[in-house]
């Protein structure tokens, strides 16, 4: 029996800030210095509905979004080179992918606001890959199967969301300087198929840190030219799976917890109400955060694990961020690079093969696929190859040479009206500087990007490229891409590997081409891009279009109000008469506050951006119409909380049966008080279990 409980975890957080705080007050602006770059950063709410539609990441029908624990966000970074005008946006959002759907309409809806200023080539689109989102997003088969369809609401938030960000990094870009902040996270991460990556050649092996994982975590600080903070962006391989597949709660994982804090911790100790933190994912496609195996992440629940991996990333970046300061700025070139390649058929050179001339194979998925990783068990069980099946199932399903070892459960076609998934990919190469960014849309483990940045740091060491990073999935959505002798294991990353054992040395010969291209300075012809599918789609999730309330009650109406005392470390708790988080999933102020009475006015002082509330959505049986919603509000009271008079507002929007009429209302808990012994008000607030308006 685990022996941690969230007390006894939010103590011991509290410890550590109480060191921490103090130590960022040293963060003094950096000496003025002529700026190297010209930099703007934006962010904005991607959260989506959150009332009973699927959520993409395990594939589990059943997990359905039933309220929020944290909102999610798009961060937006646009870094421009004074020198050659040359530009790019970079940006991280919290989702599991950002999936080719959405990819198009956002590089379409910019080029109708800025023209050919933000194009495939330069805006690189990459996911956190959280797995608690909702879905629907995708306009590919498989990735809406478990979603049970398309979701057009979501999707129109979420590309609003990402342009928005961009838009307002585009309006804020200033002359500005980058310093890297580089330094190893241990104890936060482990590799989750340890025997599919010992098939790899022993040389290989020993290049890998010790464990099989990339522990470097790298960080950009960006200040303006007379020093004024802007924000961050961290790159660290961790997989966002601490909510596991039983969470309904809409949460931004790890990623979001550090970036939220990173965020917290700004405005506390610098007033930087603009900054922007985001936790990039890295090569994570074998790394998991669960450190102590299978779904564990240390924490009593999935809420606790998330805070404690959440918590690791945040207190290195706050390290890396306050070193980087004596660093000496960046400087050097922007410039970016993209090829549409045909993954699904691509021939594929001996030098980038095993010495022969080799090619990959139409998507197919692997009967392992099902069984699910160590951190989101399925079904079956992993390591299912030809070679291990009985004669029938070896002969229904090991019929494609072109997929090896793996007996083929699915097949896509390119040739379908709405394939499976994606047969024509984009790979995209970004440079900043010293570093070069490799996007793709794979899950890459943490071998195979080892390759991959070596490929490509070969091709631009001799043009002061230092360092590569993988980032993804990226502008796109094809599953896992692991190494030749991983694929042969047929783990779930392997069976997930759509385009055959040799789509690693595909992804590792185009990205070398651009690499090369851009070492030469020469442009390069793009390829066919993928086709829009927009037009094919028909399925539309039905979020149930009106609410009602239960007979002699209104909505907002308090069904259970909270205590009237709590001490700090306790949770105060309200359940009201709700209605569906869909019809406005981007609410102004969010869908409940927190607040507390000061000088004779309440003050907001939490919201459901903020990782200490959580608040539960379900369908409540009523008379005659079963449509009625109950929502549960929980505020879990940070360590430190003053002394004083509070209440929990809830903000919600019915919509009218006969004339679908949106009608915002709200439920106001009862004043209750937070009483403590030990009352130090004056005490800075938390970084990471409080908000600061």
């Amino acid at each position: 029996m685990k022996k941690s409980t969230l007390l006894k975890t939010t103590l011991a957080l509290l410890l550590i800030l109480s060191f921490l705080l103090p130590g960022l007050s040293a963060f003094a602006q950096p000496t003025r210095a002529s700026a190297n770059f010209e930099i703007g950063l934006g962010q904005a709410d991607i959260t989506g509905p959150a009332s009973g539609v699927g959520m993409m990441g395990y594939s589990m029908p059943h997990q359905k979004t039933g309220g929020l624990h944290t909102r999610l966000s798009a961060r937006a970074f646009v870094i421009v080179s004074p020198e050659t005008g040359e530009r790019v946006a970079i940006v991280s959002a919290d989702q599991l992918a950002v999936f080719q759907a959405v990819h198009q309409a956002v590089l379409k809806k910019l080029q109708a606001r800025f023209g050919d200023r933000y194009t495939a080539r330069n805006t690189l689109l990459s996911a956190t890959h959280t797995h608690s989102g909702p879905g629907g997003t995708s306009h590919f088969a498989i990735y809406d199967l478990s979603i049970l369809g398309f979701d057009p609401k979501g999707f129109e938030v979420v590309v609003d969301g990402i342009v928005e960000a961009i838009a307002q990094a585009d309006a804020n870009v200033r002359p500005a300087n980058i310093r890297v902040g580089r330094g190893q996270l241990f104890d936060a991460s482990i590799n989750r198929s340890p025997q599919a990556q010992a098939n790899n050649p022993r040389a290989l092996l020993e290049e890998l840190e010790e464990g099989g994982i990339d522990r470097q975590m790298t960080l950009l600080r960006f200040d303006a030219e007379d020093g004024t903070p802007l924000g961050v962006l961290d790159f660290f391989s961790v997989h966002a799976t601490s909510m596991g597949n039983q969470n309904r709660l809409i949460s931004s994982d790890n990623k979001g917890f550090a970036a939220l804090g990173f965020e917290r911790a700004m405005r506390i100790q610098r007033g930087a109400s603009d900054f922007v933190a985001a936790f990039a994912s890295s090569a994570s496609g074998d790394v998991s955060p669960n450190i102590l195996g299978g779904e564990d992440g240390g924490g009593a629940d999935d809420f606790e694990s998330t805070a404690i991996s959440g918590q690791k990333q945040l207190d290195k970046a706050l390290a890396l961020y306050a070193a980087a300061e004596a660093g000496e700025a960046m400087a050097g070139h922007v410039d970016s690079r993209l090829l549409y390649v045909p993954m699904g058929a691509l021939d594929v050179a001996p030098e980038f093969a095993d010495g022969h001339a080799r090619s990959t194979s139409p998507a197919a998925y692997g009967l392992s696929m099902i069984a699910g990783a160590e951190d989101g068990p399925g079904f079956g069980k992993e390591g299912q190859t030809c070679a291990k099946l009985p004669a029938p199932l070896r002969v229904a399903l090991c019929r494609d040479p072109g997929q090896a070892e793996k007996p083929v459960l699915l097949r896509s076609s390119p040739n379908d009206s709405i394939p499976l998934t994606p047969s024509i990919v984009p790979v995209q190469l970004v440079r900043v500087g010293e570093l070069a960014f490799v996007a793709t849309p794979f899950e890459i483990t943490t071998a195979a990007a080892h390759k991959l940045k070596k490929s490509v740091l070969d091709a631009l060491a001799s043009v002061g490229v230092r360092q590569v990073i993988v980032t993804g999935p990226s502008n796109g959505y094809a599953s896992y891409l692991t190494t030749r002798e991983e694929y042969a294991a047929q783990n779930y990353e392997g069976a997930s590997t759509h385009f055959g054992p040799w789509t690693l040395g595909a992804l590792q010969q185009s990205v070398v081409r651009l690499a090369e291209a851009m070492a030469q300075g020469e442009a390069i012809e793009q390829g066919t891009p993928p086709p829009d599918l927009s037009a094919e789609i028909e399925v539309e999730l039905d979020h149930g279009d009106f609410d009602a309330a239960p007979l002699w009650q209104n909505f907002g109406d308090v069904l259970v109000d909270t205590a009237d005392t709590f001490q700090p470390g306790d949770t105060a708790r309200v359940r009201f008469v709700g209605a569906s988080l869909n019809h406005r999933p981007i609410r102004p102020g969010g869908f409940l506050v927190v607040e507390r009475e000061v000088n004779g006015r309440f003050e907001v002082i939490a919201r459901d951006r903020d990782v200490e509330t959580k608040l539960f959505w379900r369908r409540a049986a009523c008379f005659p119409t079963f449509r009625c919603s109950e929502v549960t509000v929980e505020w879990r009271i940070p360590a430190d909380a003053k002394a004083g008079s509070y209440r929990v507002r809830y903000l919600g929007t019915h919509r009218a049966k006969d004339t679908g009429a949106l009608t915002d209302f709200e439920g106001v808990s009862r004043v209750f008080q937070i009483q403590r012994s030990d009352d130090d008000g004056e005490r800075a607030r938390p970084i990471a279990l409080s908000a600061v308006e």
